[in-house]
């Protein structure tokens, strides 16, 4: 199997040979499906169903970065009258991500309860399962390729009438789109794993969905870089540290809560 898949990704440079853009810009949507288990109707009824927001993703010289683009958040979904608060996992405000294919590397800064973090590891890379299957998103010609990811993921529940976040275990569904027009391996999430950039990703069967809106050639090489503002910690290090902070916001806070989605 794993002679197959090889000789699939070897004979892909074809795929997209008219055209190799290796540097640019990339405009995402993310559309993230939002519930809270345990909550009453008339609850339910006051969460929103999904929550979209925008990122960019900078790529050159086998690097990239991932960052959020600031847009105006409506209203009801800052802070509902009973003080819920919504933290989506992923890119947020402030966040970056840079990753350096060549060495295989990642440098993220994630911000959390007015505190940014440095957070440094390698690309973890998946299985991945080509398909036949062909689609052209922007003008340009994808395959489709699908894998799994075993972990865990934070799952809001109200309990008298508070949000609690428990840590559950989860097999996230992934399908992934990308070209070999540019032969880039950097996307929205999932970047240095598969041969071409990705231009649409899906995480659990729509639990996050991700779409380009658009691609440019013109980038700021100066802005691909790995950022250095926080505090240094290990991935374990920072999900220990949010976790106290989001348990102590829920324990102080009476029927204040910060709802996690992922993270």
């Amino acid at each position: 199997m794993k002679k197959i898949i090889y000789t699939l990704f070897m004979s892909l440079p074809l795929f997209g040979a008219n055209a190799q853009q290796k540097q640019g810009r990339v405009l995402y949507e993310r559309t993230v499906q939002m519930r809270v288990h345990g909550m009453s109707d008339s609850d339910e009824h006051m969460m929103p169903r999904s929550l979209k927001d925008k990122l960019e993703v900078l790529f050159a010289d086998s690097q990239s970065l991932r960052r959020s683009v600031p847009e105006e958040i409506p209203e009801d979904f800052q802070e509902s009258g009973r003080g819920l608060q919504l933290r989506v996992g992923g890119p947020a405000s402030g966040d970056l991500a840079y990753a350096n294919f060549s060495t295989g590397r990642t440098v993220e800064q994630k911000e959390f309860a007015a505190k940014s973090y440095i957070i440094a590891d390698s690309i973890r890379k998946l299985n991945w399962k080509l398909t036949e299957d062909t689609l052209t998103i922007l003008g340009y010609p994808c395959r489709k390729a699908t894998s799994q990811r075993i972990g865990k993921h934070k799952q809001g529940r109200m309990e008298n009438g508070d949000i609690k976040n428990r840590e559950v275990a989860d097999t996230v569904n992934i399908v992934a789109w990308f070209t070999m027009a540019i032969p880039v391996p950097a996307g929205p999430e999932c970047e240095g794993q598969l041969p071409g950039l990705i231009l649409a990703l899906d995480l659990g069967n729509g639990r996050a969905v991700y779409k380009a809106l658009e691609v440019s050639p013109e980038v700021e090489l100066r802005d691909i870089k790995a950022p250095s503002k926080g505090k240094t910690v290990s991935l374990d290090e920072f999900v220990k540290e949010r976790d106290k902070i989001v348990s102590d916001m829920e324990r102080k806070g009476g029927r204040r809560g910060m709802f996690l989605i992922g993270g």
